[in-house]
């Protein structure tokens, strides 16, 4: 049995836990409350790409912040489902519901090959691996038939859900992103502080100590590899939809690299810092477009600001200020 001392000495953690996972809970319910007012605030298609990407960002979070697994292909994921649920709603007529499931899991399924391929090394090894696999994708899909190449596919009709919701209205799609956002993250989050949770931040501390305690490693990685990829997927199958739209800019290498912007602007390893620094990569791009190519430019300062100044990200340097996790 646990000594006085020792119980006095874990109730203050376990109390730590209790009021962040209040916190979290609060934070949550902003966020659905922010989002069901949004659209008579905001242009309902920009809310939707900040939600898309945003959706992108955590995915990729789940890998690198939890995983600890740098992964430069992210752009695979979210381009091969937006290309196949852009076909099978345009060419096939599916509805886009089972559209963005096909799309999903046909992330899901490019996810577990590569993952099986890139686990096997690690560090600076595995993201070249990834980067690799990702450009074979890109030059397959600017050479495949059925991506229309440059032309990418055009006009995706958005449908009906279930037959019954109307997508083609931007206000009736966007409560249905939010939705797909809300779960997505919700999922995610569910993911990190499961069990299986723990056992990822373990292997991401410490892989040798990981091993030597008898877990399979090379399985939570693949697992964990596949889970972001079949999220990322889910992403760009709800973005195709969105814009009615499938080209080679989501499975280019510069949307990998955003990605990785996003989640380190707001705040590798923690909860809520993707959805910020995609606002805000998604905002500047958004109202600096006039800038044309400069926007990279400014891109890449604010990368090596956040870098050198607060490595944590926004969220990461406001968690340590406020001291709670977030």
């Amino acid at each position: 049995m646990a000594s006085v001392s020792e119980r006095m000495a874990a109730a203050p953690s376990a109390r730590a836990a209790v009021d962040a996972a209040h916190l979290h809970r609060a934070i949550f319910v902003g966020i659905a409350i922010f989002l069901a007012v949004a659209p008579f605030l905001l242009y309902p298609v920009f809310l939707m790409k900040v939600l898309c990407f945003a959706l992108f960002a955590c995915a990729f979070n789940l890998l690198l912040g939890y995983g600890g697994l740098l992964s430069f292909g992210h752009a695979a994921y979210l381009g091969t489902a937006s290309y196949i649920c852009a076909h099978t709603a345009k060419v096939w007529g599916m509805p886009p519901e089972v559209a963005i499931l096909l799309g999903t899991a046909a992330a899901a399924a490019l996810g577990f090959v590569f993952g099986s391929l890139a686990i096997r090394r690690q560090g600076i090894y595995f993201a070249m691996i990834t980067l690799a696999l990702a450009q074979m994708v890109f030059f397959f899909s600017l050479q495949a038939p059925f991506t229309g190449g440059e032309d990418g596919i055009q006009a995706v009709p958005r449908g009906h859900l279930f037959g019954l919701i109307d997508l083609s209205r931007d206000t009736s799609l966007y409560y249905v992103v939010a939705v797909i956002f809300l779960v997505g993250v919700l999922f995610i989050y569910r993911i990190i502080h499961s069990p299986f949770g723990q056992v990822l931040k373990a292997i991401r501390d410490n892989e040798p100590r990981a091993i030597s305690l008898g877990y399979a490693t090379n399985r939570y990685k693949l697992v964990v590899f596949t889970l972001s990829a079949t999220l990322a997927g889910l992403a760009g199958a709800t973005k195709a939809i969105v814009f009615q739209l499938a080209s080679l800019t989501d499975v280019h290498w510069t949307m990998s690299g955003e990605v990785v912007l996003m989640t380190l602007v707001g705040g590798m390893g923690t909860v809520f810092g993707p959805m910020v620094g995609a606002a805000v990569i998604v905002t500047m791009q958004n109202y600096l477009a006039h800038l044309g190519a400069w926007v990279t430019v400014i891109q890449g300062v604010i990368f090596v600001i956040c870098v050198m100044l607060f490595r944590e990200g926004i969220i990461g340097v406001l968690a340590r200020r406020l001291k709670r996790p977030l």
